[in-house]
């Protein structure tokens, strides 16, 4: 088994990556740690995250009121679709683990290296788009349909990737910085 954190920069796309053995607050310290280290320092990082136990660990949070650059935002329970980030696990999903096939551990997290640093080479945003409402009065399908159907267009439907040919210029004013780390298992 293999864990994946992950941070996704808003602005500009990038992310900064590291794969472990296991989930636990060791592993998200160390992975705070490596977002100190490839951040600029002069930015505030806003960090989303869900409410996974390892995120609000008393370690964590010692180590992050040492840290004020690092503002934690969590989102609401049953709500991770609205952090950026999982779009990206989503496509890594679809683009390496459904469609590779791995003898070992040890592939996988080659394969997903592979991914992370081609993405990097060419970063692109993951922008919001408002689509329309459905019609509710349509077709009247089941609540446990609709339910199904309104998730699964909530996750694949909002979210494009916006190839802008280069990266945000914001993203290195000193402004804030919007990373969405995560962590898949």
């Amino acid at each position: 088994m293999t864990t994946l954190f992950a941070a996704l920069a808003h602005a500009t796309g990038t992310l900064i990556a590291r794969t472990q053995t296991r989930h636990t607050h060791a592993g998200r310290l160390r992975f705070l740690k490596q977002i100190d280290r490839e951040t600029p320092r002069d930015q505030d990082l806003h960090l989303i995250a869900d409410n996974y136990a390892t995120h609000k660990h008393p370690k964590v949070r010692a180590w992050l009121a040492r840290h004020p650059r690092f503002k934690m935002h969590f989102t609401p329970t049953s709500s991770s679709w609205l952090n950026l980030v999982e779009r990206f696990f989503a496509d890594l999903t679809g683009d390496v683990i459904r469609s590779g096939s791995f003898g070992s551990v040890n592939e996988l997290v080659r394969d997903i290296k592979a991914c992370l640093a081609e993405r990097n080479t060419n970063p692109k945003p993951y922008i919001w788009r408002k689509k329309g409402r459905r019609n509710p009065c349509q077709n009247q399908p089941s609540p446990q349909s609709t339910r199904q159907r309104s998730n699964r267009m909530s996750y694949e439907a909002l979210f494009e990737i916006q190839d802008t040919g280069a990266t945000n210029p914001k993203a290195r004013s000193g402004q804030a910085a919007m990373w969405n780390p995560c962590a898949v298992s």
